[in-house]
């Protein structure tokens, strides 16, 4: 591209069944100048996901500019990390069948995370891709844990106790255990009470000879203090806390809450 065509902009969009999210990026101050979330919520079950898409891309005129990149970002419980010396681009659906419901039909995709020697291996939604294709021409996507586990082991640099962090999505939520920038668990899980929530949170922890007295948990995604999933944790789990955001702060003027909530998309 010619320097002169650049507009230093970046726009990130964020897609799941329940809805999509975006964010333009200012590349020359590394800022995020603005953000949206648009949850689908209650809507036409006779519409199809890329209408819903098309009602954005009409209401939103950020989404209809020019930018220099644009990543889609995938969110759903369809991916799974594989070390790079296990990894073989030919075999990705056998690595998903063990933790969801794979069919010949399915398109597999992956990220290399080469700083870190894992891969993550996940289903995209093709459709929500052909739509972007029309729309942009060219795009690069990834998945919403690709970019989740690269910023905790990335921020976990010379710490050596092993730490649990869980992202909260509306259905389901990933739990990320990480000691010193080695991912040693990855897991999803879906839930609908605090009650599963805190089984699967006690029952990893077990597998991993956890102490709830002494491991800390860290909570990611759209969750606060006052929240029946965070009560839960803290009465079962001596070291709860919400994921410091401070540093994300620093690129944009949004709250804390939100910086909590949309934590990938504006990591991204």
């Amino acid at each position: 591209m010619d320097i002169t065509e650049k507009k230093f902009k970046k726009l990130s969009i964020q897609v799941s069944l329940t809805g999509l999210s975006f964010c333009c990026f200012d590349t020359l101050n590394n800022t995020v100048s603005s953000f949206k979330d648009i949850p689908f919520g209650n809507f036409d079950k006779n519409l199809k996901i890329e209408d819903l898409f098309a009602n954005a891309f009409e209401k939103y005129s950020e989404l209809n500019e020019k930018y220099d990149e644009v990543l889609v970002i995938h969110s759903n419980n369809l991916s799974t990390f594989v070390p790079t010396p296990l990894f073989d681009e030919n075999y990705l659906g056998s690595y998903l069948q063990y933790n969801t419901k794979v069919f010949e039909t399915d398109f597999f995709a992956f990220d290399e995370i080469s700083n870190y020697e894992i891969n993550a291996v996940y289903i995209p939604y093709v459709n929500m891709n052909n739509f972007f294709i029309d729309k942009f021409g060219s795009f690069d996507y990834k998945h919403a844990n690709s970019i989740l586990v690269t910023k905790l082991l990335d921020a976990s640099k010379n710490i050596d106790t092993k730490k649990m962090m869980v992202h909260f999505n509306s259905t389901h939520f990933e739990i990320v255990v990480i000691q010193n920038q080695k991912l040693l668990l990855f897991n999803s899980f879906e839930y609908q009470t605090p009650e599963d929530f805190i089984y699967y949170i006690l029952f990893t922890a077990e597998q991993l000879n956890l102490n709830p007295e002494n491991f800390p948990l860290e909570l990611i995604g759209d969750i606060t203090t006052e929240s029946p999933f965070f009560k839960i944790a803290y009465k079962y789990i001596r070291n709860v806390s919400l994921i410091d955001v401070e540093d994300l702060r620093w690129n944009n003027y949004f709250s804390e809450a939100e910086n909590r909530n949309h934590f990938i998309l504006f990591n991204s």
